[in-house]
C-alpha cells in the first residue's frame, strides 16, 4: 500500500474518529490520518489556507472520508467546494456517515463523491469496511495524477 500520501478524515464525532483511527490501525494501514473536524478545517486543509496556510500545497490526501453532518459547513458543500476546484476536481471523496436519506446519497452522487457508505453500527463490520476502502483506494485503485504512487 502507498503510505507517502495522507488520508483527510471529515468527521466531528470524536467516537466515529476514534472507531475509524483503530479500524485503520487494525488493517494495518500506516498513512498518516489528518482530521479535519468540521467543514472549514477541510476546506482549509485541502486549499492550504487558515492553519494550514504552511502546508504543502503538492501533497494531496491519497482521499477523504467525509461525513455529511459536519458544523460550520456541511460535507455536501465540502464536497461540492471540493470538486469544484481544479486542484481537486479529481480527488477521491468517499462519503462515510450514518444518513440514510435518499436525498443526502443522490446529491453526494451528484456533486461527484466517489462512493457512499453508511457507518455501520457493528464494530467488525466497520472494521471490514474500512480495510475494503483502504485496500481499495490505497493499493488497487490507479490514481488520476501518475506522480501520485
Amino acid at each position: 500500500m502507498a503510505t507517502d500520501r495522507p488520508i483527510l478524515l471529515v468527521e466531528d464525532n470524536p467516537d466515529d474518529e476514534a472507531l475509524t483511527l483503530r479500524a485503520f490501525s487494525k488493517n494495518k494501514i500506516a498513512n498518516q490520518v489528518v482530521v479535519a473536524r468540521d467543514g472549514v478545517e477541510a476546506l482549509d486543509y485541502l486549499f492550504c489556507t487558515g492553519q494550514y496556510s504552511s502546508r504543502d500545497s503538492l501533497i494531496m490526501p491519497a482521499f477523504v472520508l467525509l461525513d455529511l453532518k459536519l458544523p460550520r459547513i456541511d460535507g455536501l458543500e465540502v464536497l461540492r467546494r471540493i470538486r469544484a476546484d481544479e486542484r481537486t476536481a479529481l480527488l477521491p471523496v468517499v462519503v462515510l456517515t450514518t444518513s440514510k436519506e435518499h436525498q443526502d446519497i443522490f446529491e453526494a452522487y451528484r456533486l461527484g463523491a466517489n462512493s457512499y457508505i453508511r457507518k455501520p453500527v457493528d464494530f467488525e463490520r466497520f472494521l471490514q469496511a474500512v480495510g475494503q476502502l483502504g485496500l481499495y483506494w490505497l493499493s488497487l485503485n490507479e490514481p488520476s495524477d501518475p506522480t501520485a504512487r
